[in-house]
Parts: structure tokens; C-alpha cells; sequence
């Protein structure tokens, strides 16, 4: 089974992020992973999630009890990307020596897009339909989920949209709205439910909340400490996250 064309490019674009996962086979531990790569621990994790959600199955697995403060071992397909990295260290090496002058590394570090956008979930355009000047987008995602986003008309053509594109649908962590499950959505809004996994709270300003998805993706949410509180929310709780169509940015590969 061949990767994501976008977890693909990430491998050869953003090395250091892939690399994680060979501290995490020798290691066995989230804490000495980071460590050994020079990342804090939350580092670590935002790297492990992009992952995850970029692939079409988890690449790293919580090992629940693990020694070391977070311990975590690759899948079956985080062992073959693993494999497919350590082919590519030998492929770049190639490129660097084929490069004619550094310019031409800082021109293509240039167009290699980074956003601030803390999810960041692959999918499939599964269909779209025309609302006069804008498009609804419907996407599945990893273990059949599905969220549409609203774009503009001139945006899919664009984008060169059409069923069967893979893209990545960025929603930042302030757009999410938590609820407890069950409760109806807005209308037309994206509903997805999850467990809330990590809630880091904030010396000053909204608490994290990090929300599996049953597919294994990851979803971060931002919400104030006494919305929490309200709603009763803990670690290991289900909670429901909404967002409009329209706070979905998609994106495709260059």
C-alpha cells in the first residue's frame, strides 16, 4: 500500500519531524525520544500528531504504563515509513551534492509552506457541490469520517479540486467548539466526536485540549477553564467538537 502523497512530501520536506520516529523505535519512550532529538516533550507530541493525522493509519501508538513519563512504540505503518525514511537519507545526500549553489536550497526552502494551523487532518475530496460563488467540499477522512469546508468557487478550480484529491483541511485549535456528546450541532456545522486524551492548562489564558478521534487522528481545541469545568470534562471523557464549514482551509500539495 503506497503512503499519502502529502505524508509523502512531509517525509522528504520536513526530515527532522520523521526522524522522531527512530528516536521512539530505539528509545521506546516519548519523554527520551524528545530528549534524545532535541525536542521538549509538547514538541515531540505536536510532531507525532501531524504525523498521525497526515497518514492514513497512526504511525506511533501510546504504550499506556510506559516508563519514562509517555511511553509509545511505532505501528506496523510507523515501522514502514521508518523503513522508507532511513532509504531517503541516502537519496538526499544525492540531492545535496546535486545542488549547483545553496541558493537553490534557500529557494526551495522558500516555497515549502509551514502554517500555523494546529490540526491538521489528511482526507480525500469525496465530492463538491457549487453554492453560487462558493463550494462545499465534502472529505473523507481515515476510518470513514467526513467534514466539509466551504471555499470559494475560484479556489477549487485553483486548486485543481476534484473527486479523489488528496488534501490536508486545516482548522485552527481556537475554531473548535467543545459540547458533550449528544448535543445537536449548529446547522451545517461539522460535528466530530472524540475522547479528550491531554488537557494542559494555561498559567494565563484557554486550557489545551487534545481529542483522539475513533479513526486516530488528533484534534487540539482551546477552551477557558471554567468551560471545562462546566461541561465536566476530564481525561478519558468524550466530548463533541464543532466548527463551520468555513473555518476549514484546504490545502494541496505544490
Amino acid at each position: 500500500m503506497s503512503l499519502p502523497v502529502l505524508l509523502t512530501q512531509h517525509i522528504v520536506r520536513r526530515p527532522q519531524r520523521i526522524a522522531l520516529l527512530q528516536h521512539i523505535a530505539e528509545q521506546g519512550s516519548i519523554t527520551r525520544a524528545a530528549k534524545s532529538a532535541g525536542l521538549s516533550y509538547k514538541a515531540a507530541w505536536d510532531a507525532i500528531d501531524e504525523l498521525n493525522n497526515l497518514a492514513q493509519k497512526p504511525l506511533v501508538e501510546r504504550s499506556v504504563g510506559g516508563k519514562g513519563g509517555g511511553g509509545a512504540k511505532l505501528s506496523v505503518e510507523g515501522e514502514r515509513v521508518l523503513r522508507l525514511y532511513q532509504r531517503l537519507q541516502t537519496l538526499q545526500a544525492q540531492v545535496l551534492e546535486a545542488a549547483e549553489d545553496s541558493g537553490d536550497l534557500d529557494l526551495l526552502g522558500r516555497l515549502m509552506l509551514r502554517t500555523s494551523a494546529r490540526n491538521q487532518l489528511h482526507g480525500t475530496v469525496q465530492d463538491i457541490a457549487s453554492h453560487g460563488r462558493n463550494d462545499l467540499v465534502r472529505l473523507a477522512l481515515a476510518g470513514g469520517l467526513t467534514l466539509q469546508a466551504q471555499i470559494t468557487h475560484d479556489s477549487t478550480l485553483r486548486l485543481e479540486l476534484q473527486s479523489g484529491t488528496e488534501v490536508v483541511a486545516l482548522i485552527k485549535a481556537g475554531w473548535l467548539e467543545l459540547s458533550a456528546i449528544g448535543q445537536p450541532a449548529k446547522s451545517g456545522h461539522n460535528s466530530l466526536d472524540g475522547q479528550i486524551e491531554e488537557i494542559s492548562e494555561a498559567e494565563d489564558g484557554p486550557s489545551e485540549v487534545r481529542i483522539a478521534l475513533p479513526n486516530g487522528q488528533i484534534l487540539c481545541a482551546l477552551a477557558q477553564p471554567e468551560q471545562i469545568k462546566n461541561l465536566g470534562l476530564n481525561v478519558g471523557s468524550p466530548v463533541q467538537t464543532t466548527f463551520a464549514p468555513s473555518l476549514v482551509i484546504l490545502g494541496t500539495p505544490l
